[in-house]
């Protein structure tokens, strides 16, 4: 997709457009005043699940994740949705449902949206939010010395990649779709309160290809395994080989710039696994991470300091295990 964005050809320089496509991050921010920006966002994809009301649900978490992840509140959202003309439309009614239910949560406004006819069903949200351009969060603004800190579990693509086929035990799908279904938006209430340098939402490309994106090139991180918070069950499955395509993309990809030390196999595809609707993934000031950590964790959240940036190293990412 980089190498697809990088030949389109750059419009008219505008300063307003703080963070466009060039950045990688997660949303499009256009400032219109100097204490006010809008956020704009869109995505959407095929079901994960057979349940149309939890998929809309979960699709629209998944499209309002990224006003939380560059700091701001939702507004408004339109529809997607690609729907085959011969499926039953009490099944579009739910999951638009699904959509708009978590829309509300999320504080915003349900204003229209567009359809289409196509030979499967697929379902997103267009987003736009507000944030003040002093306290967005850019995903390339972290510093040596600052702790990561993620919000949510790793396993769920494993989870629901096993599911499709039975092999997923019903209590680790269960687990997968409370977090899924868990909104951003208490998470990103809590990290206002704490100075943080550089956020991200850890959707499909991984844990260490958001992580690839926030190094930016001029910096590195260390990981420590036993730190990462993640469905034990998606590594059992990992270990059982329920691999997921998009996983394999994902390593072939970023695997040049990881190395793994004492990690097993089954970690390293949970590292690589695409979330759906996963959690945030925040660079925050050292002297504050551990209060930021416990305030997560008050709001009961399964958030860890999971690592620390530093200094550009050799390897861009080290994962290290015991």
């Amino acid at each position: 997709m980089n190498r697809v964005l990088e030949k389109l050809p750059r419009s008219i320089r505008d300063d307003n457009l703080l963070i466009g496509f060039d950045s990688r991050d997660d949303a499009a921010v256009y400032r219109i005043t100097d204490n006010l920006a809008t956020v704009q966002t869109l995505d959407f994809f095929p079901p994960m699940l057979d349940d149309p009301y939890v998929f809309g649900q979960i699709a629209a978490c998944n499209a309002l994740s990224d006003v939380y992840a560059m700091g701001g509140e939702v507004k408004t959202a339109l529809n997607i949705v690609c729907f085959p003309e011969q499926m039953s439309l009490n099944v579009l009614g739910e999951i638009l449902r699904g959509g708009s239910e978590k829309v509300a949560e999320a504080g915003g406004v349900l204003a229209g949206g567009h359809s289409i006819a196509d030979d499967s069903v697929k379902y997103g949200l267009s987003v736009m939010g507000l944030v003040d351009p002093e306290k967005m969060y850019p995903n390339n603004g972290g510093e040596p010395g600052s702790r990561l800190i993620l919000t949510k579990k790793l396993g769920v693509g494993i989870i629901c990649t096993a599911n499709r086929i039975g092999a997923a035990p019903e209590t680790a799908m269960q687990a997968a779709v409370e977090s899924m279904l868990i909104l951003n938006k208490g998470a990103a209430e809590v990290l206002r309160d704490y100075p943080v340098q550089a956020c991200t939402d850890v959707t499909g490309y991984g844990l260490l290809g958001h992580l690839h994106e926030m190094m930016d090139g001029r910096l590195s991180c260390r990981l420590s395994l036993d730190a990462i918070p993640v469905f034990d069950e998606a590594l059992a499955l990992a270990d059982e080989f329920y691999l997921t395509a998009a996983a394999q993309r994902n390593r072939n990809y970023i695997g040049p710039f990881v190395h793994f030390e004492n990690v097993p196999f089954a970690w390293e595809e949970v590292l690589f696994d695409p979330q759906t609707s996963g959690g945030l993934l925040a660079a925050v000031a050292a002297d504050k991470a551990e209060d930021c950590q416990a305030a997560l964790q008050k709001a009961g959240l399964p958030a860890q300091i999971i690592g620390e940036i530093v200094p550009k190293q050799e390897a861009e990412i080290t994962v290290a295990g015991n």
